[in-house]
């Protein structure tokens, strides 16, 4: 890709450098000119457009060469638009229904057509206005046992397997910002950490001295560095998630890399789990126990979900080099593959409980934080709220290994929110 070539569109700039894209003219309508274009990108990395034509709408997004968040002072490749485009490839295949379509990709221009889902909103922002969605638990459960098992050595023949391993390992400014900014700035004075309450400066400075949260952070580093295990989404939170009453999408893949099977579960729970501790700073308009108790029974449900499904795989799709079949079931040993299934779940729950807590510690002490705190008007609340969460994810991520099941770790949830548990 050559940066010198590239263009970043605006408003004005899209229809006549577009234009000619059969891809959008079948969608939108011949006339470029009487495309109707709005920007709405409101994240960290990208631009996001709109585009309407009498005959439908599609998203046009577009890497820029720097992270958006900070600006042209941290250059970014625009490679990943490359890596986003070949992860919904992959995850259409193996989780049908589940990601937007594309229509186009532009490499050169590091930009990606893809279907403008419609009447679907941010699952964050539903969370926030307290809509208790009946279809987002068994949904993204479906979601990450197919992509993660489907991505993995459990599934894939070794040679295209390597080959995936060895095209995603190049992205590596991506995994460069996961691994500084979720696993180590927010243990230490990093220059780019923030937290919006002085009121939590003594908690800050408490779990920044706390040794067994920081071997405990590295300890997820190092699992997040070392174990290729699948080709993960590597960003999946409530914000990288579209939703409707009835259908979930899953959208912004431009971390993919191949990594832990627990990483996408941990860092969706944990964006569960946050938004579970900022509702009593959502109650303006009524209170929202109703809301709090879903938001533990999606993580129950997401939870059995995922392991159901990932069981099923195992025991009909386990075709390739790990746990083989013809060391099991072929020599009518069906306990002993019941037996590697039930370690590995549960070495992904014990994994994604770590990974948890630590995406619970940057969202509210490193760089990008969530809107489900941000959005906390009074002060004094969002700290009570962003307090309770920061001692969660403490407890999860240095207790992992003792927390049996997610009833246990949404009981520990539920104490800390009444303040039974300081």
């Amino acid at each position: 890709m050559d940066a010198a070539s590239f263009e970043a569109l605006n408003a004005e700039t899209l229809g006549p450098r577009l234009g000619g894209l059969e891809a959008l003219r079948a969608r939108l309508g011949d006339d470029p000119s009487a495309w109707r274009v709005r920007e709405v990108g409101d994240g960290n990395l990208n631009l996001v457009f709109i585009v309407d034509g009498d005959k439908g709408s599609v998203i046009v997004k577009q890497a820029l060469p720097y992270v958006r968040l900070v600006g042209e002072s941290w250059p970014l490749p625009l490679k990943r638009s490359f890596f986003e485009y070949h992860t919904l490839a992959r995850q259409a295949a193996r989780a049908p229904g589940q990601v937007p379509e594309i229509f186009h990709f532009d490499e050169q221009q590091a930009l990606i057509v893809m279907e403008f889902l419609s009447p679907h909103v941010i699952l964050r922002r539903a969370l926030i206005d307290g809509r208790m969605l009946p279809r987002i638990a068994d949904d993204l459960a479906l979601f990450m046992a197919r992509t993660l098992f489907r991505g993995s050595d459990l599934s894939m023949q070794t040679r295209e397997r390597k080959a995936d391993l060895a095209l995603f390992a190049d992205n590596v400014e991506l995994c460069d910002i996961t691994e500084n900014l979720v696993f180590s700035d927010p243990y230490f004075d990093a220059e780019m950490n923030s937290h919006t309450s002085p009121q939590l400066d003594g908690l800050v400075a408490q779990l920044r001295a706390d040794r067994d949260l920081k071997v405990a952070a590295q300890r997820m580093k190092h699992i997040f560095a070392a174990r290729a295990e699948t080709l993960v989404h590597g960003d999946l939170h409530t914000g990288s998630i579209m939703v409707t009453e009835t259908d979930t999408r899953v959208i912004d893949p431009e971390f993919a890399y191949y990594g832990p099977m627990a990483f996408d579960v941990g860092m969706l729970f944990a964006n569960f789990w946050m938004s579970y501790f900022s509702q009593s700073g959502h109650e303006q308009e009524g209170n929202r126990d109703a809301m709090r108790a879903y938001l533990l029974d999606v993580q129950e449900r997401c939870w059995n979900g995922f392991v159901a499904e990932f069981s099923r795989l195992w025991r009909t799709e386990r075709n390739g080099i790990l746990y083989q079949k013809s060391l099991f079931e072929e020599q009518g040993d069906h306990l002993g593959a019941e037996q590697a299934l039930g370690e590995v779940l549960r070495e992904i729950w014990v994994d994604l409980l770590g990974f948890a807590g630590i995406e619970i510690h940057r969202r509210i002490l490193g760089l990008a934080h969530n809107a489900d705190f941000e959005t906390i008007e009074d002060p004094d609340m969002r700290a009570q709220c962003e307090a309770k969460a920061l001692k969660f994810g403490r407890q999860i991520a240095v207790n992992r290994a003792h927390l049996n099941g997610m009833k246990e770790a949404n009981a520990l949830a539920a104490l800390i929110e009444t303040g039974a548990v300081a």
